[in-house]
């Protein structure tokens, strides 16, 4: 069984479209600024600069940074404790060959960071490229075969939804186009300046 309930808000039909168009079109808005749809000329707009090769640029930065990690682990744990009151052992600990393996991919995992955020937000490039997280949490479970237990597994399908989300916003602010109204603003005309 199906219920209607008359609503009944005392306007025309006239003033009820006029007030339904200005729902669409502050939607609408609320659309463009968040998913990308076509519209221009409102200050702090988003668009994306996402090509093959930028996508190709966050995979390095996932793989090299868990890569990294995990190979610095394992180096590690060949090694035994290091102190930093003992200097010659972390020297050694830096010439092992894990470890210095580790290193030189996390030299790769920062060149391509910097690169990432020479052409995309923060806040795009962080969260997408958190899903070496979850690499790293695999290599350590079945490669160093490290515990990890369930609670951690969550976090691991969490980081995952998250990357989903952030992926299919925008990669990038366009700044010129929030400075450009208020330059406008300031300029003033002579209507303006007569008192």
């Amino acid at each position: 069984m199906q219920r209607s309930f008359p609503v009944s808000s005392g306007l025309s039909a006239a003033a009820e479209r006029q007030d339904d168009a200005r729902f669409a079109f502050g939607f609408r808005l609320f659309l463009a600024n968040s998913y990308q749809l076509p519209a221009t000329g409102y200050p702090g707009m988003t668009r994306s600069t996402m090509t093959f090769r930028r996508y190709l640029v966050l995979g390095v930065i996932t793989v090299t940074a868990s890569c990294g990690d995990t190979f610095l682990a394992r180096g590690m744990k060949t090694l035994g404790p290091v102190s930093l009151g003992h200097p010659a052992e972390l020297i050694r600990a830096v010439f092992s060959p894990w470890v210095a393996s580790g290193i030189v991919l996390l030299i790769g995992f920062f060149a391509s960071y910097l690169t990432a955020l020479s052409w995309a937000d923060l806040t795009y490039v962080l969260p997408a490229s958190s899903l070496g997280y979850v690499i790293m949490t695999l290599l350590a479970r079945f490669w160093l075969h490290e515990h990890v237990s369930p609670l951690r597994w969550l976090g691991v399908v969490f980081i995952t939804a998250g990357v989903g989300f952030v992926t299919r916003g925008p990669s990038y602010t366009d700044h010129e186009a929030q400075l450009v109204p208020a330059a406008e603003k300031s300029l003033t005309t002579p209507e303006e300046i007569r008192p």
